[in-house]
């Protein structure tokens, strides 16, 4: 599958994979940010993209970031979708109690997944069929 990728900024690094198989490219922050604990921050990317119709671009946290430093994707995963043209930005939020945590521009700071979506047909009923787990929520299993 081919994504057409517009640099929005020469300077930021084009996504990329960090090892051969990796599902995620890297994001790099187009700017400085920094973030004291508990604040969040909508950091650009410096890149636009064309995902194909039926596919969808997902957001996700780099978890080197988020354990060492507590930073993670307020939205996670952030959704991109095929009819969007508009700069990647990234909503990040520092989630340590007592470090502020200084971005740097060119640094990465989440990755990009492109995923084959389904478009579903909605149908009201009056009654969903059963199954298994019913209406067990959160917890409901005892683990």
């Amino acid at each position: 599958m081919e994504i057409l990728v517009q640099r929005l900024d020469a300077g930021v690094p084009m996504p990329s994979r960090a090892h051969p198989g990796d599902a995620g490219l890297d994001l790099h922050a187009a700017e400085d940010v920094s973030l004291k604990p508990g604040e969040r921050a909508s950091v650009p990317t410096g890149i636009a993209v064309a995902i194909p119709e039926g596919c969808a671009g997902f957001v996700v946290p780099r978890s080197g970031l988020a354990a060492k430093h507590g930073i993670g994707v307020v939205n996670a995963p952030g959704l991109i979708d095929s009819g969007y043209r508009g700069e990647i930005r990234v909503l990040l939020v520092n989630l340590d109690q007592n470090e502020a945590f200084e971005l740097r521009r060119g640094e990465r700071i989440a990755q990009l997944v492109i995923q084959r979506v389904e478009e579903a047909t909605l149908r009201e009923v009056g009654e969903l069929p059963p199954s298994a787990r019913g209406e067990g929520g959160f917890g409901s299993t005892g683990r």
